[in-house]
């Protein structure tokens, strides 16, 4: 029983020491958030331009002759 006590003891001893040093490791950073209100911003922009194009070219022909552009009437 004591040649396997004394073989096993150096192998426990790298053991601990390895999972021992691996353990004060700092843990890894956080990933970075998948979304950070940018492409919201985004697309509360394109639906605002898209809103004053529709409302440019539905107000221009008023301006320009109002007589031979007809939006509301049939």
């Amino acid at each position: 029983m004591m040649p396997i006590t004394k073989s096993l003891f150096p192998a426990m001893a790298i053991f601990a020491f390895i999972f021992g040093v691996a353990a004060q490791q700092p843990p890894a950073p956080a990933p970075a958030p998948a979304n950070d209100g940018t492409s919201i911003d985004q697309g509360i922009a394109y639906i605002l331009m898209l809103i004053a194009l529709v409302l440019t070219y539905l107000i221009h022909p008023f301006d320009a002759d109002a007589a031979s552009y007809r939006l509301f009437s049939s």
